[in-house]
């Protein structure tokens, strides 16, 4: 009986997991078209200054592009691969860690 208590105070708790996952994925999915509209907005808004003051726009920097290469490595790692120079390749086994995100903010910043 205690057994059976136990199993479905579990399945709540991984039910309620699930719920929270589908959640982030959610969020995430809308923040990273939020985050492609506005580099889009921005990359026209620099465009359109630049032809309005070709002089002010040489003179600011280029926006850097971390493109598909920081992409794969942000997948790799959300599949659960380090992708720090560390621990390369190796899996993580659920945990964080701060060389992998360390590394990753530094390339999307």
């Amino acid at each position: 009986m205690e057994f059976e208590q136990q199993l479905e105070s579990m399945q709540q708790q991984f039910n309620a997991l699930k719920q929270f996952v589908a959640h982030m994925m959610e969020e995430h999915q809308t923040l990273q078209t939020e985050n492609l509209h506005l580099r889009t907005r921005l990359e026209e808004l620099l465009a359109k200054e630049a032809s309005v003051d070709p002089q002010k726009a040489e003179l600011k920097k280029e926006p850097v592009d971390i493109g598909e290469g920081y992409d794969n490595l942000a997948r790799l790692y959300n599949e659960g691969f380090h992708v720090c120079h560390v621990h390369f390749g190796g899996s993580r086994k659920g945990e964080d860690c701060l060389f992998c995100l360390s590394f990753l903010n530094k390339q999307n910043g």
